[in-house]
C-alpha cells in the first residue's frame, strides 16, 4: 500500500492506495497533518511507501519523523519525470505543476493535455502528445481574489465564495461575487479557447480545491478530478522514482 501526501499552501491532502484503487482520503491543516498521517499509518499497517510533494512551508525534517515506519519518497526536480521539460527556467517550475503534468502524461498517453489546478493559485500546464511540457500560466485563485479586493481597498468586505445569480450585480456583495467568480470562469474558458487556436484537440483536466465549484460554470468540456494531484503522485510512484 502507498500513502500519497500533497502539502499545499493552505491545506494538506492525502490518499491511501492499494494497487490502483484509492481506499482512503483526508484533508487536514498545516498544524495537524502529522497527527493525521500517524493515524493513517496505524489504520493501514500495510503501507510501506510515503510519497510526498510539498509547495508549502513544511520542511523535509517534519516528514522524516515517519522514516522508521515507511520508506519516504520526496518528489523533487531531481526525480525522473515522464516528459521532456521545455520550460525556459526548469528549476523554477513548481513541483505541484510537474506532478500534475506527469500525471496527465501517464493517465492520458499519446494525447495533448491541459491541466488546470484551481487552488490557492490557478495554474495551467500543457503537455503535448509527444510528452513535451511546454509551459502554462499562473494567476490568483478565487480565495486570493476575494482577499485582494478586501485587503487593498478601504471599504470592500471580505466575502466567502458564492456562485453569482447574475453577471450584473445589484449590490456590492453581488458585484464582488460576479467579478471574482465570473472573472475566474471567463479567464479559464478564455485560456482554453486560446490554446485551441494552436492545438485543436486536447484533453482538459480540472483539479484543485475549487474544481467542483467551477466545473459547472465552464462552457468547455472538462475532466474534473479534485484529487488529481494525489492520483498523479501514485502514478509517478508506479512509473518509478530515482530515489537517492
Amino acid at each position: 500500500m502507498v500513502l500519497t501526501i500533497d502539502i499545499g499552501n493552505t491545506r494538506t491532502k492525502g490518499a491511501v492506495y492499494e494497487y490502483d484503487a484509492m481506499v482512503d482520503y483526508f484533508v487536514t491543516t498545516e498544524t495537524q497533518w502529522q497527527k493525521k498521517v500517524s493515524e493513517i499509518l496505524e489504520k493501514y499497517p500495510k503501507i510501506e511507501d510515503l510519497v510526498v510533494a510539498s509547495v508549502g512551508k513544511t520542511q523535509e525534517a517534519a516528514v522524516e519523523i515517519f522514516r522508521g515506519r515507511v520508506k519516504i519518497h520526496f518528489i523533487s526536480h531531481e526525480n525522473r519525470f515522464p516528459f521532456v521539460n521545455k520550460y525556459a527556467t526548469p528549476h523554477t517550475l513548481g513541483i505541484d505543476r510537474m506532478v500534475l503534468a506527469a500525471g496527465s502524461v501517464l493517465k492520458f498517453p499519446k494525447q495533448n493535455r491541459l491541466v488546470i489546478d484551481a487552488g490557492t493559485c490557478i495554474t495551467y500546464d500543457y503537455t503535448d502528445a509527444d510528452d513535451q511540457y511546454l509551459g502554462g500560466a499562473i494567476s490568483p485563485g478565487i480565495k486570493l481574489r476575494y482577499e485582494a479586493l478586501h485587503s487593498y481597498t478601504a471599504r470592500l468586505p471580505l466575502l466567502q465564495k458564492e456562485i453569482p445569480d447574475d453577471a450584473i450585480g445589484d449590490s456590492t456583495a453581488s458585484a464582488i461575487h460576479s467579478g471574482v467568480v465570473n472573472g475566474a470562469v471567463n479567464e479559464i474558458d478564455g485560456f482554453i479557447d486560446n490554446c485551441r487556436k494552436r492545438w485543436p484537440n486536447f484533453i482538459i483536466i480540472l483539479t484543485g480545491g475549487d474544481s467542483e465549484f467551477l466545473a459547472k460554470q465552464l462552457k468547455n468540456t472538462i475532466f474534473a478530478n479534485s484529487n488529481f494531484l494525489l492520483e498523479s503522485l501514485h502514478l509517478i510512484f508506479q512509473f518509478g522514482l530515482d530515489d537517492q
